[in-house]
Order: structure tokens, then sequence, then C-alpha cells
């Protein structure tokens, strides 16, 4: 709990400089299991004044909000399986990533977003921490900044860089419902220095200060093993999902990418573009999931940690 504590400490000097300046917000927060308690009672927000635009999502590109089918069930496979896991330790915040560039991790991680928020009341916020190739901003139809690189720059508020989609009021399809509640932080305008900024500590700060809000926090991260922003971000995050594709990404990549995260709970593998799923054998917090992404093929998954 230190690293939060240090984060809600640097989050108390930037509210009393807030205050300083005028800038103070008044809403009521959302209560929740496992909650932190909010950096300061000034630094609080209300969902319906986030900035909201019209969204035009890749529909292909989630199949997670597919009416029926083999797709949906595993990605509600997965959704569970990531529920289950809040029994065995406190988990709210939940890093995506990969070993290496096109193992599918923007893919699992959007859709996994909306799998959480369809159906339900969770309140989803999902962050594009890809600072270098973002691009769940494209898949959503959504603007890309400001963003998460503006914020860690110090350039724009936490409360300045969310959006949500500008849908109607009474909605009724599953679409609908999902983007509903879902709230985004795209990644933002990217310079060279990402992992400057990735390793600046105000990720924490965001996570802690945001946390009070939501019932699920979603990162999609760069891989691991190309750049180290990834371990960077794992500090505000409770878990860590990772990402490897089937007939592409070597034992030992998946390995090197399971020990970057180290000092990180890895809560499993999602074995991406697996044409048939394996029989038999026994696996550890096996994760077998399906759908459709840009390069084609099921989505499943599976701890890798000993060859099954």
């Amino acid at each position: 709990m230190s690293r939060i504590y240090e984060a809600l400490q640097r989050a108390e000097m930037e509210r009393k400089a807030a205050q300083a300046a005028g800038g103070e917000l008044t809403a009521e927060p959302m209560d929740g299991p496992g909650i932190e308690e909010p950096p300061a009672a000034g630094d609080v927000l209300a969902l319906g004044n986030v900035a909201r635009h019209p969204w035009k999502l890749s529909i292909p590109s989630f199949p997670a909000l597919a009416e029926r089918g083999a797709v949906i069930e595993q990605f509600r496979s997965l959704r569970s399986r990531v529920q289950q896991a809040r029994y065995e330790a406190p988990l709210k915040t939940i890093l995506i990533s990969s070993g290496m560039p096109s193992e599918g991790k923007t893919f699992v991680a959007a859709n996994l977003a909306m799998s959480l928020a369809r159906n339900s009341v969770n309140r989803i916020l999902l962050i594009d921490g890809d600072l270098r190739r973002p691009t769940i901003h494209s898949l959503l139809g959504a603007p890309n900044s400001p963003g998460l690189s503006e914020y860690l720059a110090g350039t724009a508020e936490w409360n300045g860089i969310m959006q949500r989609d500008r849908g109607p009021k009474i909605v009724e399809s599953a679409t609908a419902r999902s983007i509903s509640n879902l709230t985004f932080i795209p990644a933002g305008i990217c310079g060279d220095n990402s992992s400057e900024l990735a390793a600046n500590h105000r990720i924490e700060i965001l996570v802690a200060t945001l946390s009070r809000y939501f019932d699920w926090i979603l990162i999609d991260s760069p891989p691991v093993l190309a750049v180290t922003d990834a371990v960077e971000l794992a500090r505000a995050a409770d878990a860590v999902l990772l990402v490897a594709r089937a007939a592409k990404t070597p034992f030992d990549v998946a390995q090197r990418a399971q020990a970057a995260f180290g000092n990180s709970r890895i809560l499993g593998f999602v074995l991406n573009d697996v044409k048939d799923a394996p029989r038999g054998g026994s696996y550890n917090n096996n994760y077998y999931y399906g759908g459709e992404d840009a390069g084609g093929g099921a989505s499943r998954g599976k701890d890798m940690r000993r060859k099954g």
C-alpha cells in the first residue's frame, strides 16, 4: 500500500495547488468494494460532466458485443474469470500487455472492457497506455487528445482527459448499453519521451484518484519486451493480464514477458488467434477466448507458465 499512499500524498499536493488557483470541483462520488479513500474532498468527479464525443465504433473489432455465438461466450468466460480473481485478492485495475507487438493485447483490452460494461451497472474506465502506437481511439472512433500523454507531461488535468460517447440516454442495443457504461482516456499526442512520461509516477496518482469512481480500470500498455513503459505503468495496476499469439509467440518470449512483470500479480495469459482449442492437458489459470481481431482468427488464452 506504500505506493498508493505516496501517490495519494502527491495527489494531495496537486489538490492544494489547484485550490490555490480556484479550481476546486464538487460532485457525489460512487462507492464500491475495495475502493481507496479519495485523495481529498475537493478532488471529486461527476461522470455526467465528462466530455462527450460522437464515437463511431469499428463493430468488427468488438466481437464481445455480438448478440450470440461462440465468440461472445468466450469473452463472457474471460470476464467471469477476471471477476472471480477478486476473491483471491483485491482487484480493480488491470494492465493488459504482451511480450512483442501484434499479439492482440489491444483487441483483448478493448473487448474485455466492453464485456465488463455490457448488461451491467459497472462503471468501466479504459485507458490507452500505449503511448507509442495508440490504437483504441481508432477502434472506438474517438478523439485521441487530450489524453494520457498530456496528463503525464503535466499539461492537462485528470478531469480534462476523459471522454464518453455522446449517445442517446435511452438505449436498447448491447452496443449502446456497453458504451454508456464506458469512460475512455486516450493515449494523447505522443512524442519521443514516452519512457520518461511513463516513469514519472503520475499514472499512479491518476489511478489512485479515479479508482473511487469506477468498478474496473483497464490499461492497455505497450509490449513489455519492446519498451520499458509497460513495467512502469504496471506500478499503478493491481494485476497484469498477458496476451500471446498462437503459432507466432515463442514459448521463451512468453516466459520472458511474464518474468518482466516479476513484481506484479499475473492473472494469466490470453492466447490469441487459436484456430482449434487444445484437447486434454492440465493448465493453471487457463483462459480460452475467441474473437476476430484485425489479424483474423480466434482469441483464446491460457497460462503459459508451463508447457501443457
